[in-house]
């Protein structure tokens, strides 16, 4: 079945209505795609789901429908190439929106759907760039979740895919629609702050069924999916329900750990700083207490470097841990300077640390103190769970994406080049953790560097 979408019945109506005004709209510089959609401003906008998976269920849908009267947006279909899931969503999506949806076998039959106009991407780590280019090809708009690519080709294929589109696109680093963050942003970039000296960040759990899945292994038969098809573009392989379900725990399905929650942390490097990616990481780490055949670290630190790359000796660390089997610590993201500290999960600004009156007076200096400070009136906090289901940085996130595909007329929160440079940052870490050596960057071939080879898996 050819998966690209015909011209819809509703835009041929749209441009034929427009008639001898497309020629003066096009002599203004508007293309009929751009001057369809401000004739159809009022129009409501289909949306489809790629991927009924848990985070779409707890957190992505109910974020949408928070806000789809309001804006008129609808979801009309949901694709899941596994039986359960794609008959478990078509009957949960219908209770909570209020109609029947169709229950497509693969996105081949979702884009097939006349007027869809933009998809929901919920699948699996590594399928979220494949996805997103077969989305721009089939004419929609996206939402999809992180990480965003696992590997630099599909990376650098979905970042040309994008900005050669017309498309909206938001990538699921949600912190980028938080007040707290977006005030800790304004503050660094005002230079109130001073210059980033460190970065520390952690994400600590104690729960050993993170990710785990064993009720449904037992359940799932590969002729109830498409085993072919979820493998999209990863090398070819034999049917294992734990890689289908669990595909967190191992690689290349996901970089885990560094995929799943650094790439929220290391984000916020990038849009406080300005900088792009890493000067270079290192990384280790292993598979210290659930040895339960995943091949994913369930411990991992990682050191970043950054700073301009005609500078070497500007700049600053950033130090990333995570851990499975403790929860101490929760979620930390701090921020140094030599003035004092940002505690973003506390919402505060301190001069705790900062260089006061003895110290400077002593070497003929002045203090340098940060005042004592809430960013925001009321901070957005990132929840920890399991499921973080409607967490209102979702739904903030979920709410500018919505209103950038009904507006046309901004960028969003964390557009394509976001997700592209937490690619870059994530796929960097993986380097170094699974090869042990330095990773850097080679700007001119876009290729993640381990020595003079390029990391591949």
């Amino acid at each position: 079945m050819d998966s690209k979408k015909n011209t819809s019945r509703r835009q041929f109506i749209k441009l034929s209505a427009a008639g001898g005004a497309g020629l003066m709209m096009g002599a203004m510089g508007f293309s009929k795609t751009s001057y369809s959609r401000i004739l159809g401003a009022n129009d409501r906008i289909n949306v489809g789901a790629v991927g009924f998976s848990d985070r779409f269920k707890a957190s992505l849908l109910p974020s949408f429908v928070s806000s789809s009267k309001a804006l008129n947006f609808d979801l009309i279909a949901v694709s899941d190439i596994w039986n359960r899931r794609r008959e478990e969503g078509a009957a949960h999506i219908a209770k909570q929106i209020g109609h029947s949806v169709k229950a497509c076998v693969n996105n081949d039959e979702l884009y097939a759907i006349k007027d869809l106009d933009a998809v929901i991407i919920g699948t699996a780590d590594f399928q979220h760039a494949y996805h997103t280019v077969e989305a721009i090809e089939n004419d929609c708009d996206v939402y999809c979740e992180k990480p965003f690519a696992e590997t630099m080709s599909d990376a650098k294929k979905a970042l040309k895919a994008v900005k050669a589109s017309n498309k909206i696109f938001q990538v699921g680093t949600q912190r980028r629609s938080g007040s707290n963050y977006h005030a800790a942003a304004e503050f660094i970039q005002a230079g109130k702050f001073g210059p980033i000296t460190i970065v520390e960040m952690c994400w600590n759990v104690n729960q050993p069924g993170r990710w785990r899945r064993p009720d449904l292994v037992s359940s799932i038969r590969e002729s109830d999916t498409d085993w072919g098809r979820f493998l999209v573009s990863r090398p070819k392989d034999r049917w294992d329900p734990r890689k289908y379900l669990e595909y967190r725990l191992f690689w290349p399905y996901s970089s885990g750990i560094f995929g799943q929650w650094m790439t929220h942390q290391i984000d916020t490097v990038h849009w406080f700083s300005g900088l792009q990616r890493p000067r270079n990481v290192v990384a280790n780490g292993g598979i210290y207490q659930w040895k339960d055949g995943r091949t994913n670290a369930d411990t991992l630190t990682a050191v970043f470097e950054y700073g301009p790359e005609d500078k070497p000796g500007d700049g600053f660390q950033v130090v990333y841990s995570s851990r499975f089997h403790n929860s101490a610590g929760g979620t930390k993201e701090l921020y140094y300077s030599n003035g004092g500290m940002i505690d973003i999960d506390n919402n505060q600004v301190s001069p705790k640390g900062g260089l006061g009156e003895n110290h400077a007076k002593a070497m003929g200096m002045e203090p340098n103190l940060l005042p004592e400070m809430k960013l925001t009136a009321q901070a957005q906090k990132v929840e920890t769970g399991a499921n973080t289901g409607g967490d209102v940085l979702t739904w903030s996130h979920m709410r500018n994406w919505m209103e950038c595909v009904r507006s046309r007329n901004k960028a969003t929160n964390a557009p394509i080049e976001a997700a592209y440079s937490h690619s870059v940052a994530l796929i960097m870490a993986n380097a170094a953790y699974r090869t042990g050596e330095k990773a850097t960057f080679d700007e001119k071939k876009q290729e993640v560097m381990v020595g003079n080879k390029v990391f591949t898996y």
